[in-house]
């Protein structure tokens, strides 16, 4: 992806990420020559993406949400993000458009990359989980200073997630389809309040 030993990334590459981001030529060839600088390898490891990743959130725990996140992003599963998935995620999550933003928000929550999203799924994102991270992942993102200020329904990592769970009146043990939760998260601004906590810049 990208030849990382020449100096240039591939034509090929370029035209790809052309059509498929709203990045020009000119931006793709700077955001190449960086990343070889930042990552000699060509490849991000997880704990390089989360020092990059934490220094959008200063004032908060950012380690395990940027575990999701670059889960979220390493679309081949190899443990590495390349500088094409690196750069479709910068595209995602910058790009105005809500629902790119939103897709790329339910490939996030589908933990087992399955196609659906359960409550248990929501639940690891905004709390705790017991199965693979010992702390809280969006929750944590969110300034102490901040927590306090959350309404009652609000304030714990298990409050949010019963709480954006709702919002699609599913049971305990049923799942919600992609475009279902894109419709149900446009339709309603809490929800997507509530799956997003937007960093300091």
């Amino acid at each position: 992806m990208g030849n990382a030993k020449s100096g240039a990334v591939s034509k090929e590459l370029l035209q790809d990420l052309k059509l498929n981001t709203k990045f020009t030529e000119a931006e793709i060839a700077q955001w190449y020559g960086n990343f070889q600088k930042q990552c000699p390898t060509g490849r991000i490891s997880p704990a390089e993406f989360e020092a990059i990743y934490s220094k959008f959130f200063p004032e908060s725990d950012a380690k395990t949400y940027a575990q999701h996140v670059f889960r979220s992003f390493d679309t081949n599963d190899d443990g590495t993000l390349d500088f094409k998935e690196y750069i479709v995620a910068l595209h995602m999550t910058s790009s105005g458009k809500t629902a790119l933003k939103l897709e790329w928000a339910f490939s996030l929550f589908d933990v087992d990359k399955n196609g659906y999203i359960t409550k248990a799924e929501v639940r690891e994102i905004c709390q705790e989980s017991h199965l693979r991270f010992s702390s809280i992942a969006i929750f944590k993102l969110i300034p102490r200073d901040k927590q306090a200020e959350l309404p009652s329904d609000e304030n714990t990592p298990e409050k949010r997630a019963d709480k954006l769970w709702s919002f699609f009146e599913k049971g305990e043990n049923e799942r919600i389809a992609e475009g279902e939760f894109i419709k149900g998260v446009t339709e309603n601004k809490d929800a997507l309040r509530l799956i997003q906590y937007e960093p300091v810049m």
